[in-house]
């Protein structure tokens, strides 16, 4: 009854303004799977030199990504991230069975803001498809800021240092997935996978929804 009223109070309404859902059949359609995957030496050419492979499952300037993304996180709108996750499952990136998936952190003040961990609630849906545990195990020790505005090389300063790794110990055959909604330089990605290494593990890989 309350989620009723609610919806009355303040109606869902779709990327292109519709009443009733957050996405439309035709918004969906606009949104179509279109894997990106860089590789160890393409990352390598750009500076990152920790994270070993990046997947997305769409590039960032596909129409209504932005926006949807945005309002999954700023919005707090998360039931959206059942169709952001799906996005991830069906875009079937390989991985092995020794893996685990680890959302990238948020700050605890930003989290508190926003009431969720968007990575957080994403890993788990996809975890809980494809049979992959998983397992916490970085913190963010410092508030970085916004990064939209920044260089990547800014970027690479501010995050430098900005993660631990909380893990009881480190397995170096375990393949970890890092989980997020988006990368654009992939700085955020490669400090985790810093961070990751330093502790002993050797395969660090990103998985994100969105990418550029």
């Amino acid at each position: 009854m309350f989620n009723q009223l609610i919806d009355l109070v303040f109606p869902k309404r779709s990327l292109t303004g519709s009443i009733g859902s957050w996405m439309t059949d035709d918004e969906k359609k606009l949104c179509k799977i279109n894997l990106i995957h860089e590789d160890t030496a393409r990352l390598r050419s750009r500076g990152l030199s920790d994270i070993d492979e990046i997947y997305a499952a769409i590039p960032y300037d596909t129409k209504h990504i932005k926006k949807l993304i945005h309002l999954f996180k700023y919005r707090r709108i998360p039931s959206l991230s059942s169709y952001l996750s799906s996005m991830v499952i069906q875009s079937d990136f390989p991985f092995n069975q020794d893996s685990v998936l680890c959302p990238v952190p948020l700050h605890w003040t930003r989290k508190y803001w926003r009431g969720f961990n968007q990575a957080d609630v994403l890993a788990k849906e996809i975890g809980a498809s494809y049979k992959i545990s998983v397992i916490n195990l970085l913190t963010r020790t410092r508030p970085t800021g916004h990064q939209a505005r920044r260089t990547r090389s800014e970027r690479l300063v501010a995050l430098n240092g900005a993660f631990k790794c909380v893990a009881e110990r480190s397995d170096s055959n375990k393949t970890v997935i890092l989980v997020d909604d988006l990368s654009t330089t992939g700085a955020t990605l490669n400090a985790c996978a810093k961070t990751l290494k330093e502790a002993g593990f050797n395969n660090v890989i990103g998985w994100v929804v969105a990418h550029g």
